[in-house]
């Protein structure tokens, strides 16, 4: 679910030219996030851990011993650590080092889940952070807590490096930088421009939907993955953000304030 989180967070919002009112550094609110409904699916059990959900999904041994996943531009190795009956470490490496890891743990009454993770962009600063995530299906019996399903309720204690953004309008697009290292030159004709520092090699294309609103299309591999729609208030103030992600057939909503 961080990855979802992650996944909707970081993809870059969008301007119009010359003076639009989304110039400027943004700070997302995670206060505000409205997360999918539909929940994640995990399975721990007779040593090997599995999410069927995940994107691409994927099935390891949970020795704690560096596995290959396949299908990710993002990581080609996961492994998988139990602690205790409540409590699993995670890492995920890409050519042999580390991009993300964390501690997942399951409450007392194992209702609640808390991910706390970091991630390692390639080129900027690391993002930290939590995500809180209520059961909505038990797992089999014999299974550790952390199996069944999952739905991601509420996130904390993010770094500002994974929350701000900042936009400049150019004469027939705009620039946009982030703390991750990630960041773009693109215009609104349509045509498909790189996001750099993006360890998967992700693309965007622009379009105007009106004065205050802009759609955004990112590609992998020539496949739409996402489409955000970002809209100024009128006050100028707040950002209304919603990412449909369309690998994993979910919308995310969320607001970002001008700093």
């Amino acid at each position: 679910m961080k990855s979802l989180l992650l996944v909707a967070l970081l993809v870059p919002a969008v301007a119009s030219a010359q003076g639009h009112p989304i110039d400027g550094t943004w700070k997302i609110d995670v206060a505000s996030a409205k997360f999918p409904e539909k929940p994640e699916q995990i399975l721990l059990k007779d040593g090997r851990y599995s999410c069927s959900t995940c994107v691409p999904p994927y099935d390891v041994k949970s020795d704690g011993t560096d596995q290959a996943v396949a299908g990710s531009k993002y990581r080609d190795t996961v492994a998988v650590k139990i602690v205790d009956q409540h409590t699993v470490q995670f890492s995920s490496k890409k050519d042999g080092k580390v991009v993300s890891e964390g501690t997942t743990t399951v409450s007392a009454d194992g209702e609640m889940m808390t991910e706390a993770f970091k991630s390692y962009p390639p080129a900027g600063q690391p993002v930290t952070g939590k995500v809180t995530s209520q059961r909505v299906a038990k797992g089999p019996a014999g299974s550790h807590a952390v199996s069944g399903s999952w739905r991601a309720t509420k996130a904390a204690d993010f770094s500002d490096s994974g929350l701000t953004v900042t936009f400049k309008s150019t004469p027939d697009g705009l620039t946009m930088t982030a703390p991750t290292g990630e960041s773009y030159d693109a215009k609104f004709d349509g045509k498909d421009y790189p996001i750099k520092g993006d360890r998967g090699g992700s693309m965007v294309s622009l379009k105007k939907v009106d004065a205050r609103t802009v759609e955004e299309t990112t590609k992998r591999d020539g496949k739409v993955v996402g489409v955000a729609r970002i809209a100024v208030a009128p006050d100028g103030t707040t950002l209304n953000f919603a990412y449909d992600d369309k690998e994993r057939g979910t919308t995310m909503t969320y607001q970002a304030k001008k700093q």
